[in-house]
């Protein structure tokens, strides 16, 4: 599997790119000083809009985002009503779902992720529509089946209410393979100069201790489309290496790491080792060698690592988001994407309850 990445990643001038859009809307109950409702649209990992229940309205958090009105000038009017709806919705139903559990008080978050991506070169497009209770799957549209599955006994009732408005689920099936992929491409233009480019990152060789892994971490770097892996005498490394997550940083930017255990090395074959970064579009490899001279320790206190300004932005950024995505576990990235807002109407705000 990884000299397939590795030949994906070189093969640069045709690799292609899926691009994604996603909406995270959170309901919550129990937490304080914090809106009760909150929205938040992310193109390609950034986010774009956002909406809350304090401030009621819908606003870019691009500037290029602002070049939607071109196309539609009342666009964030729109967008406004539609989620003020939703966040009537969200407020009367995450009170259904905690009878469901038969919970009363303390916090509690009711979450939908939905979306699209779309690939740009063989224009393959999937769709994404799931909800989410306190960290886990509540129920999800399967778009090729057309129902709905419900892996929580609670949500069963939804479930079967759900299958049998099949105009609704057309209509859901619809936006998600055509107006989604549509705006989609459109966000993506908007934001072209952002979106599509290239930056190399800064590479560090860290270490705990002179006993612990040494980790080449890798941060600033933007498309995500990388890979980051230890070589010996300039073969891939498969064995005493541990690759971590892309993550994101505070300016839109990405950071990884792929730490290298060394207890059966000796100090002379150190040479032998290096760090490769490859940037999907991007010629040429960044090589950093195992050098023990530019290696830093937490013995350096007072040199902070060029991880650490990015790691605690990114935990700041992270913090005042977190409740908006909070649950985001549940996708465990499996299909984590979604558009804007679906037009509104009564597939939105579709009840959880039977009766009505």
């Amino acid at each position: 599997m990884r000299k397939v990445i590795l030949l994906l990643c070189l093969c640069h001038a045709a690799s292609a790119v899926i691009h994604s859009m996603k909406n995270f809307y959170t309901g919550s109950t129990g937490v304080p000083n914090f809106p009760e409702f909150v929205a938040v649209g992310l193109v390609d990992e950034i986010v774009m809009v956002h909406y809350d229940s304090n401030t009621r309205r819908e606003e870019p958090k691009q500037d290029w985002m602002s070049k939607v009105i071109e196309d539609d000038p009342q666009y964030w009017e729109t967008q406004t009503e539609i989620l003020k709806g939703n966040q009537q919705w969200f407020k009367a139903n995450i009170e259904v779902v905690k009878q469901r559990f038969n919970q009363t008080g303390d916090v509690h978050i009711f979450q939908k992720m939905y979306g699209c991506e779309w690939d740009d070169e063989t224009d393959e497009v999937k769709g994404f529509h799931q909800y989410g209770y306190d960290g886990e799957d509540f129920i999800s549209l399967d778009l090729e089946t057309e129902t709905w599955v419900a892996p929580k006994q609670q949500a069963v009732i939804t479930k079967h209410k759900w299958d049998k408005e099949k105009a609704t689920i057309a209509g859901h099936k619809h936006y998600y393979t055509q107006i989604c992929p549509e705006y989609l491409k459109k966000y993506v233009n908007y934001g072209r100069s952002v979106l599509l480019r290239t930056e190399l990152p800064s590479v560090s060789l860290l270490q705990k201790t002179p006993s612990s892994p040494v980790s080449c971490h890798a941060t600033g770097f933007y498309p995500d489309r990388a890979t980051l892996f230890w070589r010996k005498d300039g073969e891939d490394l498969h064995e005493d290496v541990d690759l971590g997550e892309i993550l994101p940083n505070h300016d839109g930017t990405f950071q990884m790491s792929v730490d290298l255990k060394l207890s059966s090395v000796t100090a002379e074959d150190w040479k032998r080792y290096d760090c490769v970064f490859q940037l999907s579009g991007v010629e040429d490899d960044l090589v950093t060698k195992l050098d023990k001279a530019v290696i830093r320790t937490n013995e350096e206190k007072e040199k902070p690592t060029d991880m650490t300004v990015p790691i605690i932005a990114a935990v700041v950024v992270l913090a005042l988001v977190l409740i908006a995505v909070i649950g985001v576990v549940i996708y465990k990235k499996k299909n984590a994407k979604r558009p804007p807002s679906p037009v509104n109407n009564a597939a939105v705000l579709q009840k959880l309850n039977p009766a009505s």
